[in-house]
């Protein structure tokens, strides 16, 4: 960049010039037996004492004095909101669940009034300011779930996406009150059954991680529905992928190692997809579930069949006993 050489001699004469002012003014201030008050003392009394009327307001049983804490706490937060003292962490803390208690009524409405889409387009920008607002992500997921099995599959790629985020501070530890769930269990389980139905179609494998991660919550762990729909998501999603990669690497050719290798973990997959569609035979024990019942046994029946050389030898031990095992 060139700069002009007029404007570059003024510049560095204002600059210089302003040096040599401010150090007369030191100087002169040094001498002087009255300095005033700094600047920077004023201004951390000022940060002081609006501090300690924030904590006022917010300890005063009187809830009209209550009111006052909140626009205070705004007011400490424009003028010292950037640096990182210990009071001002608290009063950001302070103010992050004021807002979000005040949002979650917001939520709480559309969701009750099966207001699903303007449940997730409240709860968007609330996330935006708030990354960390676990409720808002769940009751988005919840929303968009309800609204799923309503038949409509509009809200799919936000409802997925809320889901990935409130696991994801799940699993970061972020979160302590589960709050819109009983507890983290439960909102582990719900969060990945959701997950999983939303993406099931598109994304079957990421599906059968999710549905896999959800029958292992207290919630899900005796649900025949994710258990079917956990192996309806290997055989789409990772085992169709394995075999079609398989076919084309090695149909027709000769044994090899890298074919043996692959053949394994396509067997390994069938196995899983095996131990879900028998764990949902089993569970679907009640007279009103015949039907579901005999479904999914025709396709375990047929899946257990093609691994075991035509042969449902050994299939009622597996349904017999397969509630009592750890997934493979």
């Amino acid at each position: 960049m060139k700069f002009n050489s007029t404007l570059s001699a003024r510049f560095f004469h204002l600059v210089f010039s302003s040096a040599f002012l401010f150090s007369l003014a030191v100087a002169t201030s040094a001498q002087s037996p009255n300095n005033p008050p700094m600047a920077s003392s004023q201004l951390e009394g000022q940060k002081e004492e609006l501090y300690a009327r924030w904590n006022d307001y917010k300890r005063n049983p009187n809830p009209e004095q209550q009111r006052f804490a909140y626009p205070t706490a705004q007011e400490y937060l424009r003028r010292w909101g950037g640096d990182e003292s210990n009071e001002t962490r608290e009063v950001r803390r302070w103010v992050m669940q004021y807002e979000r208690a005040m949002h979650q009524q917001t939520l709480y409405a559309a969701y009750d009034a099966k207001e699903y889409a303007k449940t997730i387009s409240l709860g968007q920008p609330m996330v935006k300011s708030d990354p960390e607002y676990f409720f808002a992500w769940a009751l988005m997921t919840k929303a968009g779930y309800e609204n799923l099995l309503a038949g409509d599959r509009s809200l799919n790629t936000d409802t997925a996406n809320a889901a990935r985020q409130a696991l994801a501070l799940l699993d970061a530890g972020k979160v302590s009150k589960a709050d819109p769930f009983t507890n983290i269990d439960a909102a582990r389980g719900f969060l990945n059954l959701a997950l999983g139905n939303v993406v099931r179609d598109e994304k079957p494998a990421e599906a059968a991680a999710a549905f896999s991660r959800a029958v292992r919550t207290e919630a899900y762990r005796t649900d025949p529905l994710a258990y079917h729909r956990l192996a309806v998501a290997i055989l789409k999603g990772e085992f169709a992928e394995v075999t079609n990669e398989y076919n084309q690497k090695f149909g027709g050719r000769e044994p090899s190692a890298e074919q043996a290798a692959m053949l394994k973990w396509l067997t390994h997959l069938a196995d899983q997809a095996i131990d879900a569609f028998a764990r949902a035979v089993a569970l679907l024990d009640k007279p009103e579930q015949k039907n579901a019942r005999a479904q999914a046994l025709t396709q375990l029946t047929t899946l257990y069949k093609s691994f075991h050389n035509n042969s449902d030898v050994g299939l009622d031990e597996l349904i017999a006993g397969v509630l009592s095992k750890p997934m493979p």
